[in-house]
Formats: structure tokens, sequence, C-alpha cells
């Protein structure tokens, strides 16, 4: 392990410190950062996260997918923690401290739109992100893809549905171009430069006797690239805080309060997906990224959708952003986590 990983935790703490900062002293250049957008999804994150995805792309191997698909229960556990848990638990958790525990710190007017804004990053589970957290857990690339790929199938047919049944509204404004965007460039191109680029280096391996040569020049450009994953999420990180920078220091009470049900809620769920991991004897390749996804959100979405129909300056705009600052740190950890429990998971798994 390498030391941009090893110390990934000290770097994402001082890229957080350093957005805050430069958000406060600088807000010129992150409002023309916030400006570069398409679709509402931010052109100079979405850069970054292609940075962050791409090494993992080169990884996937699109003929073993087939055999991923003989291997179902990673994909079933994800599928149940997603859409029949989560949005459900999130509800829960937010309507119980927002309108319970919270109940003489926070108007009830203010608690159905932070209520609202949580229930929409439980609705949106993680397209993007997700790659990063699977190559930080040495997940299997083409697994992960094809959690990812059927999540993202249901997420276009489900999200609306159950986002308007949880918010009591008979109808929800689903921005499907920034659904679509999103997909295209956090899934679709990363992964179709990654299998290009994965084919020129290897060749035709199998048919000739440059096979070892080939493979060892993959090796050798993977390492190279793999730092790029690194430093796109500790730019990230740097970007998001420092676009919220004035929001974290007016409004530092209420953010922790909106933070808490959304950490509990992280722990929880991972907590659950990782029960079913252990349960269903799944290895850690798979169980990890099977675990993550459901833990981690799809914040572009769920961003998106809360100013459209919320308003920008809305609680429900307030809380996904909020999503967005905690989920970094807290997956970080998760994937620490995950990363220990390995031999178990896969001492476990050679168990009948």
């Amino acid at each position: 392990m390498g030391i941009f990983e090893r110390y990934l935790s000290v770097w994402v703490a001082l890229c957080i410190i350093a957005g805050v900062a430069l958000g406060v002293v600088v807000p010129d250049v992150f409002n023309a950062i916030a400006a570069a957008e398409v679709a509402q999804v931010n052109l100079v994150v979405a850069v970054l996260i292609w940075a962050m995805i791409f090494p993992m792309m080169t990884h996937i191997d699109l003929s073993s997918i087939k055999d991923a698909t003989r291997k179902p229960k990673g994909l079933i556990l994800t599928l149940v923690v997603n859409w029949l848990i989560k949005p459900f638990t999130m509800f829960g958790l937010g309507y119980f401290f927002f309108f319970v525990v919270f109940k003489n710190f926070i108007p009830a007017e203010d608690a159905s739109q932070y209520l609202a804004g949580v229930i929409l990053l439980g609705v949106a589970p993680c397209t993007a992100m997700v790659f990063v957290w699977s190559q930080l857990t040495r997940g299997d690339a083409s697994y992960t893809l094809l959690q990812v790929s059927v999540n993202d199938v249901i997420l276009i047919f489900a999200f609306a549905p159950i986002a308007g049944l949880l918010l009591g509204l008979t109808d929800i404004s689903v921005p499907w171009e920034t659904l679509t965007l999103s997909v295209v460039l956090y899934v679709v191109l990363p992964l179709i430069a990654g299998v290009l680029v994965r084919r020129a280096l290897l060749g035709s391996r199998s048919q000739n006797s440059g096979g070892e040569k080939n493979t060892a020049r993959l090796a050798a450009f993977q390492a190279k690239i793999k730092p790029m994953s690194i430093v796109g999420l500790c730019l990230t990180v740097l970007i998001l805080f420092g676009l919220q920078a004035n929001s974290i220091i007016n409004s530092p009470f209420v953010m922790l309060l909106i933070a808490i049900p959304l950490i509990l809620q992280t722990y929880f769920i991972y907590a659950i997906a990782l029960g079913g991991a252990w349960f269903l004897r799944l290895p850690h390749n798979i169980a990890a990224p099977a675990c993550l996804i459901g833990t981690s959100n799809f914040f572009e979405l769920a961003v998106a959708v809360a100013i459209g129909v919320f308003g920008i300056a809305s609680g429900a705009a307030l809380a996904t952003v909020v999503g967005v600052l905690v989920e970094v740190p807290i997956m970080l950890s998760l994937v620490a986590i995950a990363n220990r429990l390995a031999p178990k998971f896969n001492e476990r798994a050679k168990q009948h």
C-alpha cells in the first residue's frame, strides 16, 4: 500500500480544512467552479470523479461479467439493501430525529424539509463513487460494474415512485437529463475508455508468446495511474467543502443536527449489509463492494431533485448537501472496516 492510500484519511482531513478556508478566502474561484455545470451536473467535479473511476475500469474484463452473473448472491444483497431496506430506514431515522429528538431545536416546517432531503439521499444508491470504494477494498471490478449497472436500471424506474411514496407527494419531477448525463459520465464513458486501453495494452495475449509481456505492461500502466483515484478524491473533497464553506461556518449547528441521522443511517445500513454478506458467505472482493454500494449515495441526483422540487435555498437542498459532505469521511472508515475484516470473510467463504 502506497503512501497515498496509507494516509488517505489524513489527506482527506487536510482537504476538508483547506476547502473551507479557501471557500472563505477566494469564494469567486468556487463560484466559477459551481457555474460550470450542465443539467445540474458540475463538470469540474465530473472530471475529477471520472479520474477516480477510470483506473478501476482498466481492471474490468467484460468477458468475466458472464461469470459474475452466475454468482447472484452479492447482487441480491445489494438490491435488497438498496431498494427494500435503505429508503425506509432513512425515512424512519429522519422522522425520529427531526420530529422527536430535535423537535425543540428545529421548527416543524424546517424538519419536513430536512426529512425530504434525507429521503432523497436514501432513495439514490451510489453510481460513481462506489468504484473508488471498491478499488480501495480491492473488490472484484467486473462484479462491481455488474452491481452498479443493475442498480442504475432499477433506479430509472424505482426512484420516483419510492421517493413520491415517502415524501407523500403524488408527483416527483425527476431531472432525467441529470440522471442520464450522470450515468453516461460516471459509468459509460470511463468503462469504454478503460476497456479500450485494456485491450490496446493486452492485445491477443492468449494467442501469442507476448502474452506475459503485455500483461506486465498493463499492470505497470495500472500502477502508474492508480494515484489518479486518490488525487481525484482529495480534490473533489476540497471543492465540495469549498463550495459549502459559508453554510458550514454560518449554520454549523443545523448542519450537525442533519448530519446525525445521516451518519447513523450509514453505519446502520452497513451493519445490515455486512451481516447479510457474512450470512451468504460472500468472499471479501464481492462482499465489500456490495456493502458499500448500499451505504453510499448518488448525491448528484439527490441534490438535483431537491433543488428542482423544493428550490435551491430549501432545507431539503441543504440536507442533501450535508449528505455529500459527511459521506466521504464516513465511507473511508467503512473501507477500513471492510479491509480489516477481509481475512475473516475469505476464510468463511471457503467453508461450506
